[in-house]
């Protein structure tokens, strides 16, 4: 598995790492809501200005030439935040997620933060089970509307 910066070469491989995740991860949402959430989140210029813009970073983790995860973060002052990071349903569990986030560690750190915060839906055990074994404590808890429905999201924080 290598771990690279992501290209616009690599937005439909990523759309698609995403809404897979989504579709295993998220019973709860139904599959119209997940295709317009991802349509939405990663369309072309989204995703073109979140390589441009400074202070992020955005990897993919590759396993045979194939995509198999990606994670995007952003600096603020002195704090990192990790916008999304997915691993393919079926490459779980293979520390691709541990590698993406290590490399997205320290490419952050570059911009001299303090501490990192991920920000996940309540309902995803896995994430939270995730983000625990690295360090991250909950912190807090948020709100946020997908498919016309309002869904808690809970903050998770590493000091570093």
């Amino acid at each position: 598995m290598a771990i690279r910066p992501a290209t616009t070469a690599d937005r439909e491989a990523i759309r698609e790492v995403a809404r897979d995740t989504w579709h295993d991860t998220y019973d709860e949402l139904d599959s119209a809501t997940i295709d317009e959430t991802i349509a939405e989140w990663y369309d072309d210029e989204s995703f073109s200005a979140a390589l441009e813009k400074p202070g992020t970073a955005v990897l993919v983790a590759e396993s045979d030439g194939e995509i198999v995860g990606f994670t995007h973060g952003v600096v603020s002052e002195d704090e990192g935040d990790v916008l999304r990071m997915y691993v393919h349903p079926d490459h779980q569990r293979e520390g691709i997620g541990t590698a993406l986030h290590e490399r997205l560690r320290s490419s952050l750190e570059d911009f001299h933060m303090n501490r990192m915060r991920a920000i996940d839906l309540a309902s995803n055990e896995g994430g939270r089970r995730f983000y625990e074994r690295l360090g991250f404590e909950e912190s807090g808890e948020g709100e946020v509307e997908i498919g016309g429905e309002t869904r808690t999201e809970v903050v998770y924080t590493l000091e570093l």
